[in-house]
Formats: C-alpha cells, sequence, structure tokens
C-alpha cells in the first residue's frame, strides 16, 4: 500500500500529509475495495489543461483529473491531478478555507476511484453527499 504526494509547484498546500495517508485508505475499505497504490500530483492550472486538452480533449480549466489505473473494479490503484490554481479560485468562490476545498477535491478523486460518478445531476448530488461525509469524518 502506497500513498505518494508530487509537487509541480506550492508544495506547503497540504500540510497533513500523514493524517491523509492514514485516513485514504479508511475511505477505500469502506467502499469495499482493496487499495494498491496513489498518487496525487499538485500543479498549475496549464499543467492541468495540458493533462485534459491531450487525454481527454476537454479545452477548460478542472481542478481535479483522476485516472484509475488498475485492471479490477475492487482494487485502488489510480493518479489524482489536482490543480491548486482552481483549489485556491474555488475556495474563494465557495466562501470556504483552501483547506476544506483541497480535501474536498481530494475526496472527489478517491471516489471517483471507488466507482462514484458526477456526469447527471442525480450523480453529483450522490458525490457532494460523500464529500461532505468524509469532510466531517475527517475534520471531527
Amino acid at each position: 500500500m502506497s500513498i505518494q504526494f508530487f509537487f509541480q509547484q506550492d508544495y506547503r498546500i497540504l500540510t497533513s500529509r500523514s493524517r491523509l495517508k492514514a485516513f485514504l485508505p479508511q475511505i477505500f475499505s469502506k467502499q469495499k475495495r482493496r487499495f494498491k497504490t496513489l498518487h496525487f500530483i499538485f500543479c498549475s492550472d496549464n499543467y492541468l489543461l495540458d493533462i485534459n486538452r491531450s487525454n481527454l480533449k476537454h479545452d477548460y480549466f478542472t481542478d481535479i483529473i483522476t485516472f484509475n489505473l488498475s485492471n479490477s473494479p475492487s482494487v485502488i490503484e489510480g493518479e489524482i491531478y489536482i490543480s491548486t490554481d482552481r483549489v485556491r479560485d474555488n475556495a474563494c468562490i465557495n466562501g470556504v478555507s483552501i483547506k476544506e476545498e483541497l480535501h474536498r477535491v481530494i475526496f472527489h478523486g478517491a471516489l471517483h476511484l471507488c466507482g462514484y460518478q458526477d456526469k447527471t445531476k442525480k450523480q453529483q448530488t450522490e458525490m457532494r453527499k460523500q464529500e461532505d461525509a468524509l469532510l466531517t469524518r475527517y475534520f471531527s
């Protein structure tokens, strides 16, 4: 089991790495997934835009892109790219702290790896419900 964090920029944005490394496997266990490896790459808007264009053919900024690298739906193995620029802007727009928004995005990526989607309004509502529950558990 391995969780690693990589920083293209702004390495100070994530201050609770040890706690997060202990918490994330609990998410996967509760979702009945076997955890193997997870890499978080914290990067700029432009870096993530390049990934969005080249891999997903989307030409817009986003806060997160999750790549499931597992061959089995029951095994967690992936890469999660997070734009620290988007996290900061979205925190301001949503009136929450950068710390809360960052963790919401981190949990969002983990939920994607567990099979949660956010394409429809119903899926978005369920994803937000799960994110909120995880934020409450994490920060309690």
